[in-house]
């Protein structure tokens, strides 16, 4: 198969109104045989997927997970008319088709977002399951979107250790929710108004395990296009030690016309009792879900045909070619 660029960026305007352009890369990191991550980066869909597993089923089942996300519908048509409830029921059927493929021996995390609108005005719809992340920068303010579902955040919220602690747990790697590992694989939504100036960066944890959040924020809130913001944070992964594949999406928001309110939280899940890590979103049981024929991941590159990105090109809107440095 031939390769397929590793880091590319588009304009995904849709329509008068909300303009969004994005960047996007992945790279293997200096200490692993492969890359498992996957990602999808088409309007509306932008998300991350960490495989895990070894001997490739890591990269298996990040693969399923996107071109499943793939089938949704708003991809081929460009409306922003997902809901959590629909999203949830493609990772349904993505964690049956890992499980199917693999065995439950493999899983994978999934964090992004998908561009939906309310009301005539649009929200980032972010999603997460597992520890892999979504940030936003809005109004000269950098806060993580996602709460990790990993053990060491769990003694974080418990009080037991700091965050600084939990960069360097032993068991920092080990998620409590994942697609396809048979354990519990409902994901956690929030629902935020986009404001003028967004600027949202998704990643694995090859990204966060070795850059700070300072330190991101510092890329993300000076080098202006998102392609060299995502070139930016790589590069910065590697530099620090690039112990894990790292992969990155950052998606900018201009012309909005928004008069939504404050941030929304989802509700939790029908039917479930109330504790800590529950999922924010309710979900039905009626939306089908037809992904017999898994399709190409538009603007996405599985891990299998991506090269490192530090030796592919970018390619943006006008068909320029530029080395990555």
């Amino acid at each position: 198969m031939n390769p397929q660029p590793a880091a590319a960026t588009s304009a995904t305007g849709r329509e008068p109104g909300l303009q969004l352009s994005c960047g996007y890369g992945t790279d293997r990191g200096l200490r692993r045989e492969l890359n498992e991550d996957s990602f999808i980066a088409s309007d509306p869909v932008f998300a991350v997927a960490d495989g895990m597993g070894g001997h490739e089923a890591g990269e298996i089942a990040s693969g399923i997970c996107v071109r499943t996300l793939a089938g949704m519908p708003q991809l081929a048509t460009g409306e922003r008319t997902a809901t959590a409830a629909v999203v949830q029921q493609y990772l349904v059927s993505a964690d049956e088709r890992i499980r199917t493929a693999t065995g439950s021996r493999a899983g994978t995390t999934l964090s992004g977002v998908v561009v939906v609108e309310q009301m005539g005005a649009p929200y980032w719809l972010v999603m997460n399951i597992g520890d892999s992340r979504t940030y936003r920068l809005s109004q000269g303010e950098f806060a993580q979107v996602t709460v990790d579902h990993s053990e060491v955040q769990e003694l974080v919220d418990a009080g037991e250790i700091t965050r600084e602690q939990a960069a360097v747990h032993p068991r920092r790697h080990v998620v409590t929710r994942a697609l396809g590992t048979g354990d519990e694989t409902e994901a956690d939504y929030w629902l935020l108004p986009v404001e003028e100036g967004d600027r949202i960066m998704i990643c694995s944890d090859g990204l966060n395990a070795e850059l700070t959040d300072d330190h991101m924020f510092r890329i993300l809130s000076t080098v202006g296009h998102p392609q060299d913001a995502v070139d930016a944070l790589i590069q910065a992964a590697l530099r620090s030690g690039g112990r894990d594949n790292v992969t990155v999406i950052v998606v900018d928001a201009k012309n909005v016309m928004n008069d939504a309110g404050t941030d929304t939280a989802p509700r939790p899940a029908a039917g479930v009792e109330d504790e800590d890590t529950l999922p924010r979103a309710q979900v039905p049981d009626s939306t089908e879900v037809d992904t017999e024929e898994l399709p190409e991941a538009p603007g996405a590159v599985l891990p299998a045909d991506a090269p490192d990105s530090a030796n592919d090109s970018v390619t943006d809107t006008e068909g320029r070619h530029d080395g990555l440095k």
